[in-house]
């Protein structure tokens, strides 16, 4: 076939050819795909890729995401060999500032998250931060960070040498074609339509970059991205910039440079941005940049002169400003859509994209192959949103705030503060009028705590105790000691009916599920790997029907997981609006309850794990006996009873302590407990056994999806195991999650989730710690000496295979008995 006539139909078509597209089409080819056609409107390069600065920063929060930078790393040094193209990758490291206490212990935790996901990094003083990079001014700094893994590339060289190791695997590259629609039937792709014909396929990957939404819009795929400007300079030569000069980084100036032929590149990410294209994005729009606004970069200018004095001489040869696309959440979308199969999605990089190309083409071009993600890619998955999440005015107001996230602090528990609020429960005047703080997930407004005094109110942010420190714990105490109320209408509920549904789950389902109506039961739900792909409660109300309770962030995702799944004659379907939850806890719950039904509720006639459909004054609600925070109950109310059920709880319990409970208090209640969350301790990366969940899996029920794996696992030693970890009550510093876990002062692991726990008294914390060789059990963990680490400084704690709570209880009785014997 002439390269000037285009073929009519390809296994797979992907849409754009930068840095992510030509990554997809190069690995899709290594996985031995051949018949891959990659179509990019103008020339390869030509978005965003082009003005990309080329900075390649290793370390991310979640090692999941660690992983994917330090492969494109490897590949990039890699590529020039084997594709006899250049890609300007140059490992020159790092180094990162700070010009505040604050921002130090932060970088301090950065590097306790960096040893416990095995990245070289050093802590450095002023005068060592001067010594790396020389043209700094460090009189006003109080320290910095360097890692010398991280480095430099050419944009566009890369993407050049991926298109050519692309070529050479068989894969077809076409510029100047136009993607004008998208066929799809019965759910499916079909075609892709352009200026010069039709392709059929089999697949569709869209790497459109900042033109991702709307070719997602061809085919009902939503893609939550919405550019912005993205500024930086580029001047001449500068005494003492050297080529091998660091990459340097001033997160409290927001600023960034790197060195380019004798001179700098210096940009940032002003706290607020400047979004572009509300109107659409123009055709053509290759290789062009937009005007220039000095006043929209005066902030990030001024910084670089503070910190840069040779700046103020310098000659400015070049100001660029080009779009790049950013994500309501600051991580990038990838992975099959939900609402077409076979449509895939590689976009909203937010100034990202050089760094994590090669990881993340590689990750694509796996899921494509094997029809499901290959590792943890739940950080970045596509299916964390939903569509109402691609709503403009939505994606416009929050990309002011993201862009500005690469460099403001990190603090604990942050929360954005733009385009909210967006999602309400029925019960959202109410709480707020009793000095509810609102926290938001899923767009869901959720409380976090219920402020005492006007200064709680607002979260004063920092890395130990916040300012509602004592109220969280209060709220805390009241659920284990008389009772608490939480709102938790934000999660997700699904609704499987049919007369194969319980067929239907028992295949999905690692748990036995086939229990009578008015049941209960937690599954853990299993790839074929034999690790988690979700873990809900499925509550029987019928021999037909399920409702399905699932965490807040995993209503897309778990729907789009079950519903490619099912059989035909079973629905499902999400009611996750048509439903409020009430959670109950505390010993006096079930009083409570007693006083506005009559259903009886003790434990013989309302055990364990049961769901009775019950009224509650002129109410009908679903009332189950199980609880995320320890011992209670939970309601499962249709939203036009919601208030009314409030109200009357809330006046049946005025007399027995009962209390308003915020979100804080449920993570520290649901970790002293030991129940695990998904996306913290529970990932694609991790089996039942190694999460301490066995009981959430029943293999000898009969098969069931990923049983084989799940035996083979079952069967093998557990040198990877998540541990309950306690400690001192905090002081200065407080664990949050990421700390790196050490056994005899050597890093095996990290924390996952932190509180404190006010039962216990100390620190509570859950993570994954892993052997080199030997099983893990409570016996090898009594053998080590155990601790986190804090901001660079070790926090005794001790480590179990038992919860939190139940580590403190066996303490507690073990000093008695020895009391008794004295």
């Amino acid at each position: 076939m002439s390269d000037k006539v285009l073929p009519t139909q390809s296994r797979v078509v992907i849409i754009g050819g930068g840095i992510i597209g030509c990554s997809v089409a190069y690995h899709l080819t290594k996985l031995g795909w051949r018949d891959v056609l990659l179509l990019e409107q103008g020339r390869l390069s030509s978005g965003t890729t082009w003005h990309a600065a080329g900075l390649v920063g290793q370390l991310r929060s979640q090692s999941s995401m660690t992983r994917l930078i330090r492969y494109s790393t490897e590949l990039y040094a890699s590529l020039e060999a084997e594709t006899g193209l250049a890609t300007g990758w140059k490992r020159c490291g790092s180094v990162s500032v700070a010009r505040t206490q604050d921002r130090m212990v932060q970088l301090r935790r950065t590097i306790s998250a960096a040893r416990a996901q095995g990245v070289e990094i050093e802590e450095l003083s002023p005068a060592q931060a001067g010594e790396k990079w020389p043209v700094m001014r460090t009189d006003d700094l109080v320290g910095g960070v360097w890692l010398p893994g991280d480095g430099k590339a050419n944009p566009a060289d890369i993407t050049q040498a991926l298109a050519r190791g692309a070529r050479s695997g068989g894969a077809t590259i076409r510029e100047q074609i136009r993607v004008t629609a998208i066929e799809t039937e019965r759910g499916r792709v079909q075609a892709v339509v352009t200026d010069q014909g039709r392709i059929a396929c089999e697949a569709v990957v869209i790497c459109a970059g900042q033109w991702s939404r709307e070719v997602g819009r061809m085919c009902g795929v939503s893609v939550p991205l919405h550019a912005a400007e993205h500024m930086y300079i580029v001047t001449g030569k500068i005494e003492g910039v050297a080529p091998d000069l660091p990459v340097m980084r001033d997160p409290d100036g927001y600023i960034y440079c790197k060195e380019e032929v004798g001179g700098l590149v210096m940009g940032g990410f002003e706290p607020h941005a400047k979004p572009w294209g509300m109107d659409g994005i123009p055709y053509p729009f290759e290789f062009q940049l937009l005007p220039d606004d000095w006043d929209q970069f005066s902030i990030l200018m001024e910084n670089a002169l503070q910190r840069i004095p040779a700046l103020e001489t310098a000659e400015i040869k070049t100001f660029l400003n080009g779009p790049e696309s950013f994500t309501p959440d600051n991580n990038f979308l990838l992975g099959e859509a939900p609402e077409v199969r076979g449509i895939f999605v590689g976009a909203g990089f937010n100034s990202m994209g050089i760094a994590s190309a090669g990881g993340a083409g590689r990750a694509l071009a796996e899921w494509v192959v094997a029809g499901e993600p290959t590792s943890d890619l739940w950080p970045v998955d596509i299916r964390r949103f939903a569509g109402f999440n691609n709503n403009p005015a939505w994606l416009h107001d929050r990309v002011k705030e993201t862009l500005g996230l690469h460099y403001a602090m990190p603090w604990p528990n942050r929360e954005l503060d733009s385009a909210r609020p967006f999602r309400r429960s029925p019960l959202y005047e109410r709480l707020a009028a009793k000095g509810a703080v609102f926290g938001s997930k899923m767009g869901w407004e959720r409380a976090n705590y219920f402020a005492r005094t006007p200064e709680e109110r607002r979260i004063q942010y920092s890395f130990g105790p916040q300012n509602w420190f004592e109220t969280v714990a209060a709220e805390h105490r009241a659920c284990r000691e008389t009772a608490g109320i939480v709102d938790m209408s934000s999660f997700a509920k699904l609704l499987l009916q049919g007369e194969g549904a319980e067929a239907a789950l028992q295949r999905l389902a690692a748990n036995d599920v086939a229990v009578p109506p008015g049941t209960s039961v937690y599954t853990a739900l299993l790839n074929a790997r034999g690790t988690f792909e979700s873990d809900l409660t499925a509550a029987r109300l019928g021999p037909d029907r399920y409702l399905l309770l699932t965490g807040t962030a995993q209503a897309t995702r778990d729907a789009d997981w079950l519903g490619r799944h099912l059989p035909p004659g079973v629905t499902l379907t999400d009611v996750t609006s048509g439903y409020s939850v009430l959670a109950l806890a505390g010993p006096n719950a079930a009083a409570i309850l007693g006083r506005v039904t009559p259903t009886p509720l003790d434990p013989l006639s309302f055990p364990a794990n049961a769901v009775r459909e019950v009224t509650i004054g002129y109410a009908t609600a679903w009332l189950c006996r199980r609880s995320y925070l320890g011992e209670g109950f939970e309601l499962y109310v249709p939203v036009e009873f919601a208030i009314a059920v409030y109200d009357a709880l809330q006046e049946a319990g005025a007399d027995l302590g009962l209390m308003d409970v915020g979100y804080y208090a449920v993570d520290s209640l649901r970790i002293e407990m030991g129940f695990r969350a998904w996306g913290r301790e529970l990932t694609p990366d991790v089996n039942p056994y190694e999460a301490g969940l066995g009981f959430a899996a029943k293999p000898g029920k009969g098969d069931f999806l990923g049983r084989d794996a799940l035996l083979a696992a079952k069967a093998a030693p557990r040198r990877k195991r998540l541990v309950a970890l306690v400690g001192p009550a905090p002081e200065e510093q407080m664990a949050w999650g990421g700390e790196a876990i050490l056994a005899d002062g050597r890093p095996v692991g990290d924390v996952t989730s932190a509180a404190f726990g006010a039962s216990v008294g100390g620190i509570v914390a859950l993570g994954w710690v892993q052997s080199e060789g030997e099983a893990i059990d409570q016996a090898w963990l009594d053998r080590r000496s155990w601790s986190i680490e804090l901001a660079g400084r070790p926090l005794p704690v001790s480590a179990s295979l038992a919860a939190p709570l139940e580590q403190m209880k066996r303490l507690a009785e073990a000093s008695q008995a020895q009391a008794r014997l004295a």
